[in-house]
Protein backbone atom coordinates (compact mmCIF):
# COMPACT_ATOMS: atom_id res chain seq x y z
CA UNK A 1 0.00 0.00 0.00
CA UNK A 2 1.30 3.51 -0.83
CA UNK A 3 0.67 7.24 -0.76
CA UNK A 4 2.56 9.52 -3.23
CA UNK A 5 2.48 13.15 -3.35
CA UNK A 6 3.57 14.82 -6.32
CA UNK A 7 4.71 17.80 -5.46
CA UNK A 8 6.60 21.14 -6.87
CA UNK A 9 5.21 24.58 -8.14
CA UNK A 10 2.31 25.71 -9.94
CA UNK A 11 3.20 24.82 -13.97
CA UNK A 12 5.53 21.69 -12.66
CA UNK A 13 3.26 19.37 -13.91
CA UNK A 14 2.01 17.96 -11.05
CA UNK A 15 -1.85 16.83 -12.54
CA UNK A 16 -0.67 15.54 -16.03
CA UNK A 17 2.53 13.45 -14.15
CA UNK A 18 0.61 12.63 -11.14
CA UNK A 19 -3.03 11.39 -13.31
CA UNK A 20 -0.54 9.77 -16.27
CA UNK A 21 1.39 7.46 -13.19
CA UNK A 22 -2.12 6.93 -11.55
CA UNK A 23 -3.56 5.20 -15.25
CA UNK A 24 -0.40 2.94 -15.87
CA UNK A 25 -0.33 1.97 -12.14
CA UNK A 26 -3.93 1.59 -12.09
CA UNK A 27 -4.06 3.64 -8.67
CA UNK A 28 -6.27 6.28 -7.07
CA UNK A 29 -5.61 10.10 -7.97
CA UNK A 30 -6.89 13.14 -6.92
CA UNK A 31 -5.42 16.67 -7.96
CA UNK A 32 -5.75 19.16 -4.74
CA UNK A 33 -6.34 21.98 -7.07
CA UNK A 34 -9.82 20.39 -6.87
CA UNK A 35 -10.07 20.81 -3.21
CA UNK A 36 -9.25 24.81 -2.81
CA UNK A 37 -11.95 26.66 -1.30
CA UNK A 38 -13.35 29.13 -3.16
CA UNK A 39 -11.93 31.68 -1.34
CA UNK A 40 -8.52 30.64 -2.21
CA UNK A 41 -9.40 29.83 -5.90
CA UNK A 42 -10.29 33.60 -5.80
CA UNK A 43 -7.50 35.15 -4.04
CA UNK A 44 -5.19 33.71 -6.41
CA UNK A 45 -7.09 34.19 -9.02
CA UNK A 46 -6.79 38.00 -8.50
CA UNK A 47 -2.68 37.60 -8.14
CA UNK A 48 -2.67 37.14 -4.48
CA UNK A 49 -0.31 34.43 -3.37
CA UNK A 50 -2.39 32.38 -0.45
CA UNK A 51 -0.62 32.48 3.12
CA UNK A 52 0.21 29.51 5.95
CA UNK A 53 -3.54 30.67 7.03
CA UNK A 54 -4.90 29.56 3.78
CA UNK A 55 -3.57 26.25 3.22
CA UNK A 56 -3.41 25.24 6.67
CA UNK A 57 -7.32 23.99 6.49
CA UNK A 58 -7.01 22.70 2.82
CA UNK A 59 -4.03 20.65 3.96
CA UNK A 60 -5.93 18.98 6.72
CA UNK A 61 -8.34 17.96 4.40
CA UNK A 62 -6.12 16.71 2.32
CA UNK A 63 -4.30 14.60 4.83
CA UNK A 64 -7.73 13.01 5.78
CA UNK A 65 -8.15 11.88 2.16
CA UNK A 66 -5.08 10.62 2.15
CA UNK A 67 -5.64 8.25 5.47
CA UNK A 68 -9.03 7.46 4.19
CA UNK A 69 -7.26 5.53 1.12
CA UNK A 70 -4.87 4.20 3.48
CA UNK A 71 -7.13 2.67 5.56
CA UNK A 72 -9.34 1.33 2.74
CA UNK A 73 -6.10 -0.25 0.96
CA UNK A 74 -6.25 2.25 -2.00
CA UNK A 75 -2.81 2.74 -3.48
CA UNK A 76 -3.11 6.38 -4.27
CA UNK A 77 -1.19 9.59 -5.69
CA UNK A 78 -2.36 13.22 -4.77
CA UNK A 79 -1.10 16.42 -6.92
CA UNK A 80 -0.25 18.99 -4.58
CA UNK A 81 2.14 21.64 -4.49
CA UNK A 82 3.32 21.15 -0.98
CA UNK A 83 6.06 23.67 -1.13
CA UNK A 84 6.93 24.23 2.40
CA UNK A 85 8.23 21.63 4.90
CA UNK A 86 5.59 21.91 6.88
CA UNK A 87 2.99 21.71 4.12
CA UNK A 88 4.31 18.17 3.97
CA UNK A 89 4.27 17.85 7.70
CA UNK A 90 0.56 19.00 7.54
CA UNK A 91 0.02 16.08 4.62
CA UNK A 92 1.73 13.69 6.41
CA UNK A 93 0.15 14.27 10.04
CA UNK A 94 -2.67 16.41 10.13
CA UNK A 95 -3.34 19.12 11.97
CA UNK A 96 -0.51 17.69 14.44
CA UNK A 97 2.27 18.53 11.81
CA UNK A 98 1.82 22.54 11.88
CA UNK A 99 5.13 22.78 14.38
CA UNK A 100 6.53 19.28 12.41
CA UNK A 101 9.83 21.54 11.69
CA UNK A 102 10.70 21.49 15.42
CA UNK A 103 9.23 17.90 16.85
CA UNK A 104 9.27 15.76 13.71
CA UNK A 105 10.70 12.97 15.37
CA UNK A 106 8.31 12.86 18.36
CA UNK A 107 5.39 13.43 15.76
CA UNK A 108 7.19 9.97 13.69
CA UNK A 109 6.68 8.01 17.59
CA UNK A 110 3.17 8.71 17.76
CA UNK A 111 1.45 8.47 14.43
CA UNK A 112 0.71 5.07 12.88
CA UNK A 113 2.95 3.99 10.58
CA UNK A 114 0.24 5.13 7.38
CA UNK A 115 2.29 8.84 7.94
CA UNK A 116 5.39 7.44 6.97
CA UNK A 117 4.62 6.19 4.04
CA UNK A 118 3.96 9.09 1.96
CA UNK A 119 6.64 9.44 -0.81
CA UNK A 120 6.57 13.02 -1.70
CA UNK A 121 7.67 13.23 -5.22
CA UNK A 122 9.05 17.16 -6.09
CA UNK A 123 8.53 17.66 -9.85
CA UNK A 124 11.65 20.08 -10.31
CA UNK A 125 13.32 22.32 -13.19
CA UNK A 126 14.49 26.04 -13.73
CA UNK A 127 11.75 28.52 -13.12
CA UNK A 128 12.30 30.34 -17.00
CA UNK A 129 10.88 26.64 -18.37
CA UNK A 130 7.88 26.67 -15.72
CA UNK A 131 7.29 30.65 -16.61
CA UNK A 132 7.10 29.45 -20.22
CA UNK A 133 4.48 26.26 -19.77
CA UNK A 134 2.11 28.52 -17.57
CA UNK A 135 1.76 30.96 -20.23
CA UNK A 136 0.84 28.44 -22.67
CA UNK A 137 -2.22 27.28 -19.83
CA UNK A 138 -5.60 28.54 -20.27
CA UNK A 139 -8.59 28.13 -17.81
CA UNK A 140 -6.42 27.63 -14.51
CA UNK A 141 -6.78 30.10 -11.16
CA UNK A 142 -2.93 30.42 -10.32
CA UNK A 143 -1.85 33.48 -12.74
CA UNK A 144 1.82 33.21 -14.15
CA UNK A 145 2.27 36.19 -12.20
CA UNK A 146 2.35 34.18 -9.00
CA UNK A 147 5.32 31.90 -9.88
CA UNK A 148 7.71 34.09 -8.46
CA UNK A 149 5.87 33.78 -4.85
CA UNK A 150 5.90 29.92 -5.72
CA UNK A 151 9.18 29.73 -6.22
CA UNK A 152 10.19 31.80 -3.16
CA UNK A 153 8.11 29.56 -0.81
CA UNK A 154 9.43 26.50 -2.03
CA UNK A 155 11.24 24.87 0.56
CA UNK A 156 12.72 21.37 -1.55
CA UNK A 157 12.50 18.38 0.41
CA UNK A 158 15.70 17.13 1.67
CA UNK A 159 16.36 14.08 4.60
CA UNK A 160 15.12 12.73 6.50
CA UNK A 161 12.10 13.36 4.52
CA UNK A 162 10.74 10.74 2.03
CA UNK A 163 11.10 11.70 -1.10
CA UNK A 164 12.50 11.71 -4.43
CA UNK A 165 13.72 14.56 -6.78
CA UNK A 166 12.83 14.10 -10.80
CA UNK A 167 13.86 17.01 -13.04
CA UNK A 168 10.67 17.67 -15.77
CA UNK A 169 12.85 18.95 -18.51
CA UNK A 170 12.50 16.28 -20.37
CA UNK A 171 9.04 14.92 -21.94
CA UNK A 172 6.19 13.89 -19.85
CA UNK A 173 6.50 10.42 -20.97
CA UNK A 174 10.23 10.19 -19.68
CA UNK A 175 9.15 11.47 -16.30
CA UNK A 176 6.34 9.42 -15.63
CA UNK A 177 8.54 6.11 -16.66
CA UNK A 178 11.69 7.42 -14.37
CA UNK A 179 9.00 7.37 -11.01
CA UNK A 180 7.08 4.59 -12.66
CA UNK A 181 10.16 2.52 -12.37
CA UNK A 182 11.47 4.08 -9.12
CA UNK A 183 7.33 3.10 -7.43
CA UNK A 184 7.37 -0.28 -9.31
CA UNK A 185 10.97 -0.96 -7.51
CA UNK A 186 10.34 0.34 -4.11
CA UNK A 187 6.32 -0.92 -3.51
CA UNK A 188 6.37 -4.04 -5.88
Amino acid sequence: MALLVVMGVSGSGKSTVGSLLASKLGWKFYDGDDYHPEENKKKMAQGIPLNDQDRIPWLCHLHDMLMREHASGQNTILACSALKKMYRCLLEYGEAGINCENSSSQLEEQKEPASRKILFIHLDAPMDLIAQRLAKRRGHFMPPELLQSQFDALEAPSAPENFITVSVEKPVSETVSVIEEYVRNRYG
